[in-house]
């Protein structure tokens, strides 16, 4: 889908025009994949715009850069501030927010240590990922032939640009088959997570979702709804889940920052059905605490105008 563009975008200390953020060809990472980035998510709430487990997000970064041996030139304050600045500057109520540190120009080969680590921060309004219509009554979801990089390849936990491409193929190859969405399977055949979402399955009202060590990426929206369902009263497992698992689960959801928290009704042909009593319930308690309406969460949201008591920075 095109991208609206707002006025500014952060980049290297500064805010400047849409169209002026700009790099060189010969740039690192354009050649290599040698980056790394956030997806993070500000909403409206009464209170004002905050933006959904910022600090979480912005350390993330850094220990992504860490495992790449890229020093980040920015602080997490100096980051969280910027990301701030660039959404009030925008008028953005509600949006989407990507920063990135990446590999300049000035360099070329496999040693990228000399090269500049440039940073930016983008915002703009992004609605449902994966549509309004899948996060109301959910999406079909393909099994992949590709399988998920494995630790010993690329570092799953690490959100490298280069590392994307994996996804790249495995969405693709579910869109062209007529799905919504892809699934990957991890080096040993176990499920492992979707192109960009986390994945939990709902069996007799107990709660699964695959460990770190199915070559996943420890979401941040994976670890709020660990949180949330286990604050609700649900008992939720993280173990290692078979393809049969997943298709005879009574519910499956994705989560993820782009994704929020969606329902998925078929797999591989397979009916899961019509969004269940647990994603529904998981799903709007999700919501509630994003748009800032359950006051014992509100130290995950940062608002972007003015502190609030119990809010803010964590």
């Amino acid at each position: 889908m095109p991208i609206p563009e707002v006025r500014y975008i952060w980049m290297n200390g500064k805010l400047l025009p849409w169209e002026q953020a700009k790099v060189h060809v010969l740039t690192h990472a354009l050649h290599y994949g040698s980056g790394v980035f956030e997806g993070i998510r500000c909403y409206s709430t009464d209170s004002g715009s905050a933006i959904f487990r910022h600090r979480e997000h912005m350390e993330r970064l850094h220990r992504s850069a860490k495992l790449y041996f890229m020093e980040v030139p920015y602080t997490v304050e100096q980051l969280m501030q910027a990301a701030r600045q660039l959404v009030s500057a925008n008028g953005l109520k509600e949006c989407y927010i990507r920063p990135i540190a990446f590999r300049g120009y000035g360099e070329m080969g496999l040693n990228p240590l000399n090269a500049p680590v440039e940073v930016a921060i983008a915002a703009w309004p992004w609605g449902a990922y994966l549509g309004e219509e899948g996060l109301k009554n959910g999406i079909r979801v393909k099994i992949s032939s590709f399988q998920r990089i494995s630790p010993n390849i690329l570092p799953p936990v690490a959100k490298c640009t280069g590392q994307y491409a994996n996804s790249i193929l495995a969405k693709l190859e579910s869109l062209k088959a007529g799905y919504d969405e892809a699934l990957m399977l991890d080096y040993r055949g176990f499920i492992s997570e979707g192109p960009g979402e986390n994945i939990f399955i709902v069996r007799d009202g107990v709660i699964y979702t695959p460990p770190v060590h199915a070559s996943i990426l420890p979401g941040i929206t994976r670890d709020s709804v660990i949180t949330l369902a286990r604050d609700m009263g649900y008992e939720v497992v993280e173990k290692d889940i078979t393809r049969a698992e997943l298709l005879l689960a009574d519910e499956v959801f994705f989560t993820g920052t782009a994704a929020e928290l969606t329902p998925i009704r078929e797999i591989d042909g397979y009916e899961i059905g019509k969004p269940g009593e647990v994603t529904r319930k998981l799903q709007k308690k999700f919501f509630d605490v994003t748009r800032g309406r359950d006051e014992r969460y509100l130290h995950w949201l940062d608002f972007i105008d003015r502190e609030r008591e119990g809010g803010g920075e964590r």
